[in-house]
């Protein structure tokens, strides 16, 4: 594929994701921090994100089958998750892990496991979409392009 055709897909999918609220400005300075020419950095950085984020989830949803739930494990996790998602720019994952707050304080199980469903929702099309946003990224690389600059 032509090296015009791909920057213009990532523009378009990382601009989509900006008007959708899955990512806000804090990935742009994540992906400034990266070498030009080089996706290696992003790269570790979201694998990192992604491994750390599902062990996290992995403990809330250990933590909210128990008989008696352990709010406070689930409200560190939730806390969490949270700052590394706003770290990583993930924007509806931070937001998600934000009501898990005053849910874990008034030990509403139900709440939590609502909140949690849609935690299982949002996470994995985040992912994939930062994940197809780097794959656009290599090949871009690859093709001997430069990765264009989007702002939110």
């Amino acid at each position: 594929m032509e090296v015009v055709q791909l920057q213009r897909r990532f523009v378009e999918l990382l601009s989509s994701m900006f008007t959708e609220g899955y990512l806000d400005e804090q990935f742009i300075q994540i992906q400034g921090l990266q070498e030009e020419g080089s996706t290696d950095f992003l790269v570790e950085v979201m694998s990192m994100f992604f491994q750390d984020s599902e062990k996290l989830m992995n403990e809330m949803n250990i933590a909210l089958d128990q008989q008696f739930v352990d709010f406070k494990k689930i409200e560190a996790n939730a806390h969490q998750l949270k700052g590394s998602s706003a770290s990583m720019g993930a924007k509806r994952v931070k937001d998600v892990c934000a009501a898990f707050h005053s849910l874990c304080e008034g030990m509403d199980r139900e709440g939590c496991l609502m909140c949690f469903h849609q935690l299982k929702h949002e996470f994995p099309l985040v992912k994939g979409k930062i994940e197809a946003l780097l794959r656009l990224q290599q090949q871009i690389i690859a093709a001997g392009g430069a990765v264009p600059v989007v702002e939110p």
